[in-house]
Order: C-alpha cells, then structure tokens, then sequence
C-alpha cells in the first residue's frame, strides 16, 4: 500500500508505482497469474470457472487534478436502458474489433458516452480485471485529467456526470457492505453511498481495489 501526499505532483508521480501496466490487448479468458477481482470477493459460490470465455470490457476511473482535492468523474446511467439503467458506473463498456486494448476501448467509450476527449487523459495503468456474474471481463484503465474540459451526456446512455472526492472514495469508513436476495439467494456487494448517489456493486469493487493500493495524507 502507498501513502501519497495529497498534491498535484506526487499524485501523478506516484500513482503508476501502485497500478498494473495497461495490457496491450483484451483476453477472453482468466488472467494466468490470478489476479482478478470480482462478484465472487463477497459471494465466494459465484467464484469464476477457470474454463470459461469472457466478454471483454473496460472502464475509465478519471481522476481530474482539482489542485489538493482530486476527483473521480462517475456517470449515472438513464433511466431508460434495459441493463442497470440509473445506475453508477464509471464511462465505459465492451470491447469492439476496432479496439487494439482496453485502454483504447475506454478511450473511445468515454468519448461516446461523456464526451471526454481522448488526448485530454494521461493514462497511468489499470487495476485488477474485475469479472461479473454475467461473465464479462473487465478492465479499469486509470487515468489522470487536469482541470479545464467540457463534457456532454449521451442522452441515450447516460442521464448525468458528477464528482465526487477521491478522498471519499479512498477512505474505508464510507465502504459499506450491503446485501439482497436474488432468486431466493443472499448477495453481498459493496456500496459507498454519497450525497444522493448510491455508489455499489462492479463500480464499488472497482473503488475497493484502488483503496487497498493508496491511502492519501
């Protein structure tokens, strides 16, 4: 775990000595050294089969430089979509042919979805593949974006962009551990509500991730 003095320069610094390096390419199946999180950290029956074939994916955590106050931009997803509509979750979605890796993938997703130009991110390095109950794989592509840019909703995807500290999301007095019943099963999931936003599920475990990595000063 590292400890990062909450300003601009050993910010940016240091966080590429605490992520993974962004993988050249997608992969359809587990990554061979193990290091995936998921579902199954809280729901240890959901646990993937080493045989299985993913659906490629990623995420962009955009971290924007407000001076000793950095943020995370988050969308909430609209309210008219047939899969997690209104939602939390960071700008992103499945990988296309066109698409040479995830960071790309999240790249251009982000710029569909938000609107972030893609030459606007510097990115750093990506945490842990994060695999869902609906075998997708997905890879969160970190990225650090100074001050100063103009974003649009897709209405057809999203219904709103917001911040929110990453001071917030880092500390684990706001990591909560809730749970529900599907189909007659119990489920756990993480949640970090904030404000009028219920941060959980994918996007949580994502944020989990990076706060086992870095505590800011």
């Amino acid at each position: 775990m590292i400890f990062l003095k909450n300003n601009r320069d050993s910010l940016k610094e240091t966080f590429a000595s605490f992520l993974d390096p962004v993988p050249l390419s997608h992969s359809e199946v587990l990554d061979e050294r193990g290091h995936f999180r998921g579902d199954h950290d809280l729901n240890p029956a959901s646990f993937p089969k080493t045989d299985a074939v993913y659906k490629p994916a990623a995420v962009l955590v955009p971290i924007v430089m407000h001076g000793d106050d950095p943020t995370v931009i988050l969308t909430k997803r609209a309210s008219h979509l047939n899969k997690h509509a209104g939602q939390i979750s960071f700008p992103g979605g499945r990988a296309e042919a066109i698409d040479a890796g995830p960071a790309e993938t999240a790249l251009r997703e982000s710029e569909e979805e938000i609107s972030l130009n893609p030459q606007l991110v510097d990115v750093i390095g990506t945490l842990n593949t994060y695999l869902t109950v609906t075998n997708y794989s997905v890879t969160p592509v970190v990225g650090i974006i100074e001050p100063g840019f103009q974003l649009n909703p897709d209405a057809g995807e999203v219904a709103e962009i917001f911040e929110v500290p990453l001071r917030f999301l880092l500390d684990q007095k706001n990591h909560k551990k809730h749970s529900g019943f599907h189909n007659g099963i119990e489920r756990f999931w993480y949640a970090m509500p904030y404000n009028d936003y219920y941060i959980w599920g994918a996007t949580a475990g994502m944020i989990k991730d990076l706060s086992e990595r870095v505590i800011l000063k």
